[in-house]
């Protein structure tokens, strides 16, 4: 994969812009769910974690979970069966 490993001084988040765009885009992430109920992030943290890292980005055109572990995690809702798309037009039209 052609990865190194760089350290970075604490205390400096302009050293580690990576790290500090996941940060955001997770803060963003949460805001939205949350909605104003601040005091039960933690709660909801691991699946905002969990629904990014699912996410193929344009970069790597992959995942992270991908990236890292090779596959992509199945969700309930990839278990369900999608209508086929012609008689699902047919009935909205």
């Amino acid at each position: 994969l052609g990865t190194k490993l760089l350290f970075s001084t604490t205390c400096h988040p302009q050293n580690d812009g990576q790290t500090e765009v996941v940060n955001r885009s997770l803060g963003t992430m949460l805001r939205a769910i949350l909605k104003g109920n601040k005091k039960s992030w933690d709660d909801y943290l691991p699946h905002v974690e969990f629904a990014y890292n699912r996410v193929v980005h344009k970069t790597t055109n992959m995942s992270p979970f991908e990236i890292v572990y090779g596959f992509n995690p199945l969700t309930p809702f990839d278990l369900l069966p999608l209508p086929d798309v012609a008689s699902f037009i047919q009935k909205k039209v």
